[in-house]
């Protein structure tokens, strides 16, 4: 049978062929702009029974409705104004996005190691069509492994190209893996280490890093949109793994107070960090970057306006995670406290033949006080502390421990939000405010006085 494209009657767009035992389906969508390439959008229809006329006239019954479809596709993408790929719109989209350092950092990382090796050569005119069931098989295989493995066992290699699966592993930071990165130094010198490759395990790519690659993802598209590329964003029509539940676990009252004496006895400056982070609830980075012109004695409070974090070259210094900064007020014993810290830090200055002044780190792992202590550094040293404690909880948690302990005390959520440094007491309520179960008992207290009293029954109950 041949070609239908041109029926009686005029010229119609589109052309419908006979391809072994289908039908092929192309209809033109214009020329890229960019390159002048013409865009051919095809497509096919199975014939169930090849030779039986009735087969026949059902495929090409199908086929027209299919043609019908591939045309309106192609006006609704204003004709194809480009095919170039997904790869080629992040390489774009990056650049210009308004991010910060930090999340830029993790943006690059993210798009290198999961997004370019999967969607990096898909043409947008292709991810547009099928960007439900792309994406959504896509997210599957992240929920399952991380490295979207096969399911059967391999082995992680430590060193690329010929060797005997015993390599050496640097454990100083500034010599990770990396090509060549055996030649830098001598490893049997500095006492690097040798652990051999290893058999695979699977590890699952949490739901909230999921989401966090199809933020990226939906930000590129709709600036594809912006950029009449395509003509809406199929982002919003897939669908991402459940959130999951908080589960905050703050250290109780008791285990705080283990925590605080097994901290002090450590050093008066570890003491007096993680004091500071408990009923601050600030974060890790913003009380590492606080400089001795952000705490006030005499007021007795602290200004939280900058977060020490790491970003591409390094750890630097920026705004807040929520880009506005805070004043907390501060308890008599957390003012002593920093009291004590400072004069410890000026003697120490003194021994130096240095002055303490405003830009003097209060917390530093220097001598001199030149630089803030790293928050990595800080988050290892709290958890081999509660580990020696047999406590189970992280340095983040101190956040959950100052919110849970000021609600639990009866302090107003529009307060402790703000200590906390969120723009409402949702995501205090959500994330950070554990159950207690003595606030749970006042509450069922209070909710039975309320209730009407009944009058006792005297007697056997009657039938």
């Amino acid at each position: 049978m041949a070609s239908q494209g041109k029926p009686e009657g005029g010229r119609q767009r589109g052309s419908i062929r006979r391809h072994r035992d289908a039908l092929q389906v192309r209809v033109s969508a214009g020329k890229d702009p960019v390159t002048g390439d013409r865009i051919v959008l095809t497509d096919s229809v199975v014939i169930e029974r090849p030779g039986n006329e009735r087969s026949e006239r059902a495929a090409w019954k199908e086929a027209e409705k299919l043609r019908t479809r591939l045309l309106a596709e192609a006006d609704s993408l204003k004709v194809a104004r480009t095919k170039s790929t997904f790869g080629a719109l992040l390489d774009q989209w990056l650049p210009q996005a308004e991010i910060d350092p930090t999340t830029r950092m993790n943006y690059e990382w993210i798009i290198r190691d999961h997004i370019r090796p999967v969607l990096g050569d898909v043409p947008l005119v292709l991810l547009l069509r099928d960007a439900s069931e792309r994406l959504e098989r896509f997210y599957a295989d992240l929920r399952r492994c991380r490295q979207r493995c096969d399911g059967k066992p391999f082995v992680e290699h430590r060193v690329a190209g010929p060797h005997e699966c015993r390599e050496v592993k640097h454990r100083r930071p500034s010599h990770r893996p990396s090509a060549g990165w055996l030649e830098n130094h001598d490893c049997a010198a500095t006492g690097c280490g040798v652990v051999e490759c290893q058999l695979h395990k699977c590890k699952p790519y949490a739901a909230s890093s999921v989401r966090s690659v199809h933020a990226i993802i939906s930000g590129a598209l709709s600036a594809a949109v912006r950029w009449n590329r395509i003509p809406y964003n199929p982002a919003p029509a897939v669908r991402l793994p459940p959130k999951r539940k908080p589960q905050p676990r703050p250290p109780s009252s008791e285990d705080m107070a283990r925590i605080i004496e097994a901290a002090h006895e450590a050093s008066e400056e570890w003491g007096t960090y993680v004091w500071l982070s408990a009923v601050t609830g600030a974060r890790r980075g913003e009380v590492a970057a606080l400089q001795w012109e952000d705490v006030d004695l005499a007021g007795a409070v602290v200004v939280l306006n900058e977060n020490y974090v790491r970003g591409p070259d390094g750890m630097l210094i920026k705004d807040t995670k929520t880009h506005q900064g805070r004043r907390v007020a501060l308890d008599p014993e957390t003012v002593a406290l920093l009291e004590r810290r400072k004069a410890a830090t000026a003697k120490q200055l003194a021994s130096l033949g240095l002055e303490l002044t405003g830009k003097t780190w209060v917390f530093s792992a220097k001598l001199d006080f030149s630089s803030p202590r790293d928050p990595g550094a800080l988050t290892r040293r709290y958890s081999r502390l509660v580990a020696k404690l047999g406590i189970e909880t992280q340095l983040k948690e101190l956040r959950h421990y100052s919110a849970t302990e000021l609600l639990t005390s009866g302090v107003d959520l529009r307060t402790v939000a703000g200590r906390l440094g969120h723009g409402d007491g949702t995501t205090t309520l959500r994330h950070y405010a554990a159950w207690v179960g003595a606030a749970d008992k006042a509450a069922a207290a209070a909710i039975g006085s309320k209730m009407p009293k009944l009058r006792s029954t005297a007697g056997p109950e009657s039938a």
